[in-house]
């Protein structure tokens, strides 16, 4: 069996306030999408024009205007400001509120999130142990009674989550990752693995796919287990200079790692980013005026094995863009791969 197509939209909290965001779920409901994600963050990348609104209300005000989407953090990170037992009773009362529409989709996290709080940012391989001690708890705590654990970062006692959904309601964990090591964990433990478009192909095709795989056989599970989850970032426009200057704001996703290492200032992060011409800015991003160009490009994603696309545009006219990619975009990808 392979898992079908789902088509979805990446609602970008860095940019938008969270009545708009609730609007812009509400009209890719009403566009034919099948999922809205939202991001998560204390502070955004760009201070001017910047957004920084808190997911989890925003996920419930979703649910409450939604009927058919799945819901769900692309990504949150449930291992400094959240503690993971917080984020457990969060995500059991969104799942009880909206039953197998909700995804609680989790990271190693940003310093542009934790740092401004007085919290310290440890190197790689301890954010990676955290995440995983704290999905562990997060497990616990959805399945047990009466839960006492005692990690090397996390601890609860006598803790019980008491509004939860039932066994076949139970919300599914997602795992983003950019490197091997996430995504043999995603491969090993998780219900998805989230990762994001527009870097060198061999990265999805040498390096992650490969580490999902390898995750997946070492606990003898199938492909279909799990979701493959990519963010598309696309630009779409009938004017390819405005397709073309959508994306500046987006701009700090060109940064390399180093580039942007350990910044937890959005004013210094708006300051690197602006520096950059527009054709980096615009180098993680399809930008077509076409639309079959735009679905032959998303095809490669499909062809790579990835079966849920989560497309984020970076313009500020998220209405426009939705209708225009729920018009012209879904209806043939649809037909192409089926849904």
């Amino acid at each position: 069996m392979t898992l079908p197509l789902r088509l979805g939209y990446k609602a970008s909290a860095e940019q938008f306030g969270p009545t708009e965001l609730v609007d812009l779920a509400v009209l890719a409901e009403e566009m034919g999408f099948d999922s809205v994600f939202i991001s998560d963050h204390f502070q955004p990348w760009m201070h001017e024009g910047g957004h920084a609104p808190a997911a989890l209300p925003v996920l419930g005000a979703m649910g409450a205007r939604t009927s058919r989407v799945l819901l769900g953090t692309s990504v949150l990170t449930p291992t400094f400001r959240y503690h993971p037992a917080v984020i457990a009773q969060a995500f059991a009362t969104l799942g009880v509120m909206y039953p197998n529409r909700v995804i609680l989709g989790v990271g190693t996290g940003e310093a542009l999130n934790e740092v401004t709080l007085g919290l310290d940012w440890p190197d790689p391989p301890e954010r990676f142990q955290r995440l995983k001690e704290a999905i562990t708890l997060i497990e616990e705590l959805w399945a047990d009674e009466r839960v006492t654990f005692d990690g090397n970062f996390y601890s609860v006692k006598d803790a019980t989550v008491y509004d939860r959904p039932s066994a076949d309601a139970k919300v599914p964990i997602y795992i983003g990752a950019a490197g091997p090591a996430a995504t043999r964990l995603a491969g090993r433990i998780a219900d998805g693995f989230i990762t994001t478009s527009g870097k060198p192909r061999e990265l999805y095709t040498e390096t992650l796919l490969p580490a999902l795989k390898e995750g997946l056989e070492k606990e003898d599970r199938d492909d279909d287990s799990i979701d493959t989850l990519i963010e598309v970032k696309v630009s779409y426009h009938p004017d390819r200079d405005v397709a073309l200057e959508k994306t500046r704001f987006w701009a700090p996703l060109a940064l390399s790692a180093d580039e942007k290492m350990g910044i937890h200032d959005p004013i210094e992060m708006q300051r690197r980013a602006a520096e950059l011409p527009i054709e980096r800015a615009a180098s993680r991003f399809i930008v077509s005026t076409d639309p079959e160009e735009h679905v032959e490009k998303i095809a490669a994603y499909v062809d790579m094995g990835f079966r849920h696309l989560v497309f984020h545009d970076p313009g500020h006219d998220q209405e426009e863009f939705l209708r225009m990619y729920g018009a012209e975009i879904l209806p043939r990808l649809r037909a192409r791969f089926g849904a």
